[in-house]
């Protein structure tokens, strides 16, 4: 996540939302921790 707010920074949006959807999508539980439930904000963000 921290790579992909580097690359927001940077412009870089394709790339930025790329990487997390992809292990995102590796997921079929726990989207209620902490972390699942911080991508998902930053994919919606980046969408």
């Amino acid at each position: 996540m921290s790579l992909s707010r580097l690359w927001q920074q940077q412009g870089k949006k394709e790339e930025a939302r790329k990487l997390p959807a992809e292990i995102y999508g590796w997921f079929t539980e726990g989207f209620d921790t902490t972390d699942l439930k911080e991508a998902k904000a930053l994919l919606e963000e980046l969408s």
